[in-house]
């Protein structure tokens, strides 16, 4: 016999939606930066291969694109979102090509990390300039979880005109 699940269902959607990468690597980092560094614990989620990344085509994959804006699209209409929190993932400048996100090495298999830092800089920048294509008036922010050597992940936003607004966690804080 299964053990009854904690909690309540509400009727009451949040209007936060966070689109974000379905790598579990970075599941509870993610919970831990949404809820501590921007007050967010209840959210919808659109979590797929490439988070924010497959809202654009990086050159390639335009198909896939318009179909993941026109889901987005649907969700932000349907449940009356009013913020949307955009993360990307890779590795910080120098680091592992095995933190890169996996949708990227896809779209881009002969990048170096610092081509697909680049890319993904690229397209924040896209997805923020075109918003109201996809968010209509969402507020739309957008992060990329970095990850270091060792472990370390710092979240940083791409949105700012610098990499001074970094939020940093250890793995051990994780």
């Amino acid at each position: 016999m299964r053990a009854p699940v904690s909690g309540k269902w509400s009727p009451a959607r949040p209007n936060v939606l966070v689109v974000a990468c379905s790598d579990g690597r970075l599941q509870e980092a993610t919970d831990v930066f949404l809820a501590n560094e921007l007050a967010i614990v209840r959210y919808d989620r659109f979590y797929v291969p490439g988070g924010a990344g497959a809202l654009v085509p990086s050159g390639y994959d335009f198909a896939r694109a318009h179909q993941m804006r026109r889901e987005c699209r649907y969700l932000i209409e349907l449940h009356d979102i009013g913020k949307i929190v955009l993360l990307m993932h890779g590795p910080v400048a120098g680091g592992s090509p095995e933190a890169a996100c996996a949708d990227y090495r896809r779209k881009l298999p002969r990048a170096s990390v610092e081509q697909l830092r680049e890319q993904q800089a690229v397209d924040a920048n896209q997805l923020l300039r075109q918003r109201t294509k996809w968010a209509g008036q969402a507020t739309v922010v957008v992060y990329r979880c970095e990850i270091a050597v060792g472990g370390a992940i710092a979240f940083v936003d791409l949105a700012a005109s610098s990499e001074s607004r970094r939020v940093g966690m250890t793995p051990g804080e994780i």
